[in-house]
């Protein structure tokens, strides 16, 4: 078991991961249908969005006042390590597979590993581990949803231009 540190850091930055990263690909694929731009999307999410969580987990962990300074970075390093490695699992199908089809073999990636780690939490924490996988992953589906809507408005209103 990870220390309280590594675990703030790991659990929040593989949620946001599956979350930002499926979200991403979802919309960008629905509105460009492009590899390039899924690709370019999940390497920007890899870099700039890890650093801002590993910061807002570095400045929240701080303004609490009772970490010491390692802690706080080790919450900090394993948010970086966690979004940046994870979200960049989704570049795999989409290097392999035609992009509709990495498309569903991501979500299934995403929403069995928040699953797995919902899982994992939910019986840590004593409470029904499958109310936890449920809410959390409805949480992932109606992103995904929301994104791939917002991905085809967009293609539709603004394709043309």
């Amino acid at each position: 078991m990870l220390n309280h540190s590594l675990q703030v850091g790991f659990s929040f930055g593989l949620t946001s991961g599956v979350i930002t990263t499926l979200g991403l690909l979802v919309g960008l694929s629905a509105g460009t249908n492009s590899r390039l731009v899924v690709i370019g999307g999940i390497l920007t999410i890899a870099i700039a969005d890890a650093f801002s969580d590993a910061l807002g987990i570095h400045i929240s962990e701080e303004s609490e006042g009772r970490h010491t300074a390692n802690e706080v970075w080790q919450s900090t390093f394993a948010a970086f390590s966690a979004k940046f490695l994870f979200a960049l699992t989704f570049i795999v199908p989409v290097l392999l597979l035609d992009l509709g089809w990495a498309v569903g073999v991501s979500i299934a990636w995403g929403l069995l590993t928040l699953g797995v780690l919902s899982y994992r939490m939910g019986k840590e924490e004593g409470e029904n581990p499958w109310g936890v996988v449920f809410e959390h992953l409805l949480i992932a589906v109606i992103v995904v949803v929301l994104t791939h809507y917002v991905g085809t408005w967009i293609a539709l209103v603004f394709g043309q231009i």
